[in-house]
């Protein structure tokens, strides 16, 4: 079975990105930045109704626009609209104000229906279906352990607790969007894609045209959490428009857009009862929760359908449990997974209360969790943050910090699984000694090409600059999408085989025993003219799954004001064997800032009497800015006999929870609704109403 080298020289280091000069002097080319030869502008018209039954749609005096080249139906016949935003026609033009002017001449005729765009409306029997023949709340999907009623009898301590996660909005810099240009030949498409196979597959079955005849290329992309691993209906439209046009297509969806009808975080709704000995050993724990996937399957995993269900109890081993999910579902877009799906909400949910019985034993919220965390790998990373952390010297009895502006430390752990296979990957060794590295994958910005240059370099004793790589085209040897954490898994044992391999058949063909580092230009020129092309596939062994960690938050709460200033975030996270430090850490920062997001700023807002979002931009949909970050202290644990395991989602997981427990401990009262906004800390100190829901 193949191993890592033990002596590296790039692996596990800080090295540039290779891509960095590309993206800061912008070179770097994106899927808006395509412009094949008389291309042209693509733009969607879409519902103004939450719901309703359209009976026609006329494109007429669309198509007499001047500069509309096409224009064309999502679909025929009469429809069901089930939330404002869903899709009804399509336009492509010479210029935007074209295409603006044709979708205001599209006549829709349509009846509206009755809609609900809440939660707790939904739940109502007076509350009109989203579905004709389903009620709007689920059946619960219920799992149960030993003997509930006894346990909670037994125990030392019993705590209740009420707590709301929003709905996420996907709001990635660069939105979804596709160039596609449909000639005789076949279809190109150039994607902002998670996934350039998928996106084939999914244009090949969309428009029913053979797989070797799409080709999918995603040179740059800016971000994608989830939601980007399909075509989406924007780019099937996109390829139809450019088909009935006879010209490329390009069709980027906007901020609006965004906001509406390419999925979503569900929101969640969780009841938990806790209970545990004297000592703190959990006993028992009772979970009654529901949440909204939109349109969507609502009793689904986000993962998989965009549900909202999520893994309960989270982390940790309890004897004795009941677990109640149920999906609510309501007229707006539908969910799609969103980094680590169903994991931030369900670690908020249990990390709070776990803390709140902390608070009735009279313990310390890192002790409890070393006696109820099943991991070895957690348990040694509670104690190697607690110390760097300073924990024993800032932890306090909740409520006991003085003078108006109160400070507060929480802690949180998280799991993931991750994993790796599937992927091939190609070494071409030129004559000049130039090497390129071939592989179908595609780098969402997490720093793919970097991990790809960094290996090959090792293995082959040369710098990273001088190996070429080429990924995000089908053309290229295939790879999965990046999704789960499974794309640097997958990715570098196809890389080291590939290599490996070559400089095995290098050294053969040329008679050079050792044709690494300073041998291999020599090596080289002894191919004569063709270049050595080898092939190589994800073998076992190099990587492996299962992920722990765990943080501290330290905040600082204005009892005035209700602002909460998060000061530090210590995180201590496994991730197997570190290949490129620099881009490992940028996911870790990445990934505390979207959980700091979670924590206190971002939740779409919807409007119960038009149905629509209205907070979709970035001036009103809050996200984190420069002057939000905190300090971040990041202690990766390396562990090269585990092979490599992803980190892009874990590190998400347990951010917002400690940041909300450290808020509570601040405060001396919990509030358990995300996000933890001003009005609603100044609601929990009782110097105002109660915030909204």
């Amino acid at each position: 079975m193949p191993t890592w080298p033990k002596e590296t020289k790039y692996i596990g280091r800080h090295v540039q990105r290779v891509d960095g000069p590309a993206k800061v002097t912008g070179s770097a080319r994106y899927t808006s930045d395509v412009q094949p030869e008389g291309w042209l502008y693509g733009m969607i018209l879409r519902s103004r109704w939450p719901a309703a039954k359209i009976s026609d749609i006329s494109l007429e005096k669309a198509r007499q626009v001047p500069g509309i080249k096409a224009a064309i139906l999502v679909r025929e016949g009469e429809r069901t609209i089930r939330y404002y935003g869903e899709e009804l026609a399509a336009v492509a033009g010479t210029s935007k104000q074209a295409c603006l002017d044709a979708l205001r001449l599209i006549e829709v005729t349509a009846s509206p229906l009755p809609f609900v765009v809440k939660e707790t409306e939904a739940l109502k029997d007076s509350s009109p279906p989203v579905w004709e023949k389903s009620p709007n709340l689920s059946k619960p999907k219920v799992v149960e352990k030993g003997d509930l009623a006894k346990a909670f009898g037994e125990c030392a301590a019993v705590v209740e607790g009420f707590f709301t996660t929003p709905v996420l909005i996907h709001h990635p810099l660069e939105t979804h969007g596709n160039t596609v240009s449909w000639t005789d030949e076949g279809i190109t498409a150039w994607a902002s894609t998670q996934g350039i196979f998928s996106v084939r597959d999914g244009l090949a079955g969309n428009l029913n045209v053979e797989q070797s005849k799409v080709r999918v290329i995603s040179e740059f992309m800016g971000g994608g959490f989830g939601a980007k691993f399909g075509p989406g209906i924007e780019g099937a439209l996109a390829a139809r428009l450019s088909k009935a046009a006879k010209a490329p297509v390009k069709l980027m969806l906007t901020r609006f857009d965004q906001s509406l009808a390419v999925g979503n975080r569900p929101s969640s709704f969780q009841k938990i009862k806790l209970g545990a000995s004297a000592d703190g050993k959990l006993l028992a724990y009772e979970l009654d929760a529901y949440g909204t996937a939109g349109i969507g399957s609502g009793g689904s995993t986000e993962g998989g359908g965009g549900g909202a269900e999520f893994p309960a109890p989270y982390i940790y081993t309890i004897p004795n449990i009941r677990v109640s999910h149920r999906g609510v579902t309501v007229n707006a877009g539908s969910a799609r997974a969103f980094r680590a799906p169903g994991h931030p909400p369900a670690s908020f949910g249990m990390e709070s209360i776990l803390d709140e019985l902390a608070v009735k034993l009279n313990l310390d919220p890192v002790e409890i969790r070393l006696k109820n965390d099943p991991s070895p790998v957690r348990q040694r990373e509670y104690q190697l943050g607690a110390e760097r952390f300073g924990w024993k010297q800032k932890y306090h009895r909740p409520g006991s910090s003085p003078g108006p502006v109160k400070t507060g430390v929480g802690c949180a752990g998280a799991s993931w699984g991750g994993g790796g296979g599937g992927t091939q990957a190609e070494a071409q060794i030129n004559p000049d000694g130039s090497l390129e590295i071939r592989c179908g994958t595609q780098d969402l910005g997490t720093g793919t090409k970097t991990l790809i240059a960094v290996i090959a370099a090792d293995l082959l004793q040369l710098k990273p600059d001088q190996i070429q790589v080429r990924i995000g085209d089908t053309r290229f040897p295939p790879s999965g999408g990046s999704g789960g954490s499974t794309t640097a898994a997958s990715v570098s044992p196809a890389v080291f085989d590939a290599c490996t391999q070559a400089l095995e058949a290098l050294q053969n063909q040329t008679g050079v025993a050792d044709a690494r580092g300073d041998n291999w230009k020599a090596a080289c020129k002894k191919l004569g003219i063709n270049p050595l092309i080898v092939g190589g596939k994800w073998q076992p062994g190099l990587s492996s799954s299962g992920t722990g960690g765990v943080q501290f938050a330290e905040v600082e709460v204005d009892a005035d004001t209700g602002f909460v200033r998060v000061k530090k975030i210590t995180c201590v996270q496994d991730c197997g064997m570190v290949v490129s430090r620099l881009t490992c850490e940028s996911q870790v920062n990445g990934g505390i800032i979207m959980g700091l997001g979670y924590a206190l700023y971002e939740q779409r807002v919807m409007d119960s009497t038009t149905g629509v979002v209205l907070n979709p931009n970035f001036e009103t949909y809050k996200l984190p800015g420069l002057a939000d970050v905190p300090q971040i202290d990041i202690i990766l644990l390396d562990m090269p006999e585990r092979g490599v395991i992803g980190i892009g989602e874990p590190v998400t997981i347990p951010t917002a929870a400690a940041i909300a427990n450290a808020v509570a401990n601040a405060l001396g009262v919990r509030i358990g609704s995300l996000p933890i906004t001003p009005d609603k800390v100044l609601a929990a100190l009782g110097k105002t109403q109660a915030a909204h829901a």
